[in-house]
């Protein structure tokens, strides 16, 4: 499933992913494994709510790698086309 956020269009980060969550936008929700659970825990929460799914089986090193960025990122949205 990682393989999707190297094609699918997404957003890197707690608030730009909030808000794609909030705006109805976001399809998919990664939300990494060894981040701190004080900024997915919120998050999860929100997904929750909107009923989208949430994988957490990845990284902070492997979901910023797949994003094609230098840093990790602990959360990461996938939109809707």
């Amino acid at each position: 499933m990682i393989t999707e956020l190297a094609s699918q269009e997404k957003v890197v980060g707690v608030k730009q992913s909030r808000k794609a969550i909030r705006e109805g936008r976001a399809r998919r929700v990664y939300l990494a494994c060894d981040a701190d659970p004080a900024i997915t825990d919120p998050i999860a929460d929100s997904c929750a709510q909107a009923g989208i799914p949430v994988e957490t089986g990845y990284t902070l090193a492997q979901l910023g790698q797949a994003c094609h960025i230098t840093v990790g990122a602990s959360v990461v949205a996938v939109l809707a086309p």
